[in-house]
């Protein structure tokens, strides 16, 4: 039951399987403990980037609100645990933002207690109007999250996109930032973003894509597809309306036949599952939640059948 890359995806995670070993060496000397077992995990699926061919995991991390601990020792110790079975799980990507509070500075202090920096592919974004606002912002990312360059850049909202896009390709060219894209959360956006991608600026967008959201498969992940732009989906559960929906239901005994063992796993199953998809960014602050979301990256994923079996199972059509 799984798409035709799906087979491919096995052998393009050789790599991914090298540098996790060299994760688990560095977080073994930060000090925290590696479950052995988890060291024989089946490794993440990976899509590759359109645009380079380079291979991600297709579950990330969002840190919208969970990372925004501050100064509190408790919030941070339990990011800290967090971010370590991420990476020890084989996840890289971590999409944040200025606006987000304080995760960048967060994130940017335990991934460097954690040895990450080389491991993780950090994506962060742009809020603001004015070419030397852009800039500043985006320099204050860099020092916060203790980066010379950032992995993915990003014009947040489509907030003056036309001024930052500009910014973004020099940023590129001087290779301070890898990759630059756009991002939105609301389906109102989706005729936009498909402008943006028609134009051919952009190496990824992240838009809102969900079973409960799932709006963009109708033209802008069949554009992105056709296009060669890679796409990360945020909101996988809708900002928890998909739970609140199946809360007190049992997960179909059939859920088993795509490995899902869980809600949180069968949700980010079907959006990963559709071929445009690069990853998904769900947020979390605990440790335990993040390794159920990561499992949703290995095993069977859904072919085209099974995903609208999933949808009915919810009522959806």
């Amino acid at each position: 039951m799984a798409f035709g890359y799906y087979s491919a995806s096995w052998i393009e995670c050789v790599d991914h399987g090298r540098r996790a070993a060299i994760v688990r060496l560095g977080v073994l000397a930060s000090g925290l403990v590696v479950n052995p077992a988890r060291a024989e995990e089946t490794p993440l699926v990976t899509r590759a980037i359109p645009s380079t061919r380079e291979l991600l995991p297709v579950i990330g991390l969002g840190t919208w609100q969970v990372f925004d601990a501050g100064a509190d020792p408790v919030r941070r110790a339990a990011l800290r645990e967090a971010l370590a079975a991420f990476a020890q799980g084989g996840g890289r990507v971590i999409d944040s933002a200025p606006m987000y509070g304080s995760s960048e500075s967060v994130l940017g202090e335990l991934a460097a207690g954690l040895s990450l920096e080389s491991h993780l592919f950090l994506a962060t974004k742009i809020w603001t109007r004015g070419r030397d606002a852009g800039v500043r912002q985006m320099e204050e990312s860099l020092s916060r999250l203790r980066a010379t360059r950032i992995d993915l850049m990003q014009v947040h909202n489509l907030l003056d996109v036309g001024t930052h896009a500009r910014t973004l390709a020099e940023w590129k060219a001087e290779g301070r930032a890898r990759y630059i894209g756009v991002t939105h959360y609301l389906a109102s956006a989706h005729a936009e973003v498909e402008r943006l991608i028609v134009e051919g600026s952009f190496d990824f967008v992240q838009i809102n894509y969900s079973l409960a959201e799932p709006e963009a498969e109708r033209r802008l992940l069949p554009l992105a597809r056709e296009r060669g732009v890679a796409v990360i989906a945020n909101r996988p559960f809708a900002e928890g309306a998909l739970f609140s929906q199946v809360r007190g239901k049992p997960l179909p005994e059939w859920a088993k036949e795509i490995g899902a063992a869980t809600w949180a796993q069968y949700f980010l199953k079907w959006i990963v599952a559709h071929p445009a998809v690069t990853c998904a960014i769900p947020g979390t602050a605990r440790a335990d939640h993040l390794r159920d979301n990561l499992a949703a990256g290995r095993g069977p994923l859904p072919d085209a059948a099974m995903r609208r079996r999933m949808r009915a199972e919810l009522g959806l059509q």
